[in-house]
């Protein structure tokens, strides 16, 4: 009588197996959404890090390339001061770290990086820039622009006439007096957030006429 009494008091005051596993079951599914819920919010904050310092560092980029066009000059070889004018490439003539010596510069749009070269011009007469000297830097990383450009041309009768302006390719570069800059910048096009757009003028000093 007292091993029976034990027995249902046992039962009665114990789980059964099904309890316990579902108690078990859902606890680990408690834990798995927390761990998920936890994991997702590390990679968001991270990737919101990574798209920041992206930027940052094209923003730094983007205006030291303002500064240097900005300057463009004539080329030590009596070249006018744009060599080339292309909507994800442009060449010119400037003297980029004021040693009153002007270097030929060209940002161009490789992938999804935006390169710079830089020649420093061989004395002579004429002067030559010979293009195996050129020495290259990435200044802009995870550039989503695609086939769209990222330079865009105005001539010196903008912003009155918004007709011709932008120039349309092949531009004419005797008449480029205003550029427009327009990177699109995403570190991953898939993710949020969403793309980033900087965009920029910059008036050519040396070739500025009613602008």
């Amino acid at each position: 009588m007292k091993k029976l009494l034990l027995k249902f008091n046992c039962r009665k005051q114990g789980f059964t197996l099904i309890e316990v596993l579902m108690a078990v079951s859902i606890f680990a599914i408690l834990v798995l959404i927390t761990m998920d819920y936890i994991f997702q919010g590390y990679n968001m904050n991270r990737f919101s890090l990574e798209m920041s310092d992206a930027t940052e560092y094209a923003k730094k980029g983007i205006e030291n390339m303002v500064k240097e066009i900005r300057e463009a000059s004539y080329g030590e070889n009596g070249d006018y001061p744009i060599v080339q004018a292309d909507s994800q490439s442009f060449t010119f003539y400037s003297d980029i770290d004021t040693d009153a010596v002007i270097e030929k510069v060209r940002y161009t749009l490789t992938g999804t990086n935006l390169i710079r070269g830089v020649i420093k011009p061989i004395a002579g007469t004429p002067a030559q820039y010979p293009s195996a000297n050129e020495a290259t830097t990435t200044i802009a990383q995870f550039i989503q622009n695609g086939a769209n450009p990222i330079f865009y041309y105005y001539n010196g009768n903008y912003p009155q006439d918004t007709v011709n302006n932008p120039m349309p390719q092949p531009v004419s570069i005797n008449a480029i007096r205003l550029i427009k800059l327009l990177l699109t910048i995403n570190i991953d096009p898939y993710k949020a957030p969403d793309n980033f757009n900087l965009e920029m003028f910059v008036t050519l000093r040396n070739l500025k006429d009613n602008l």
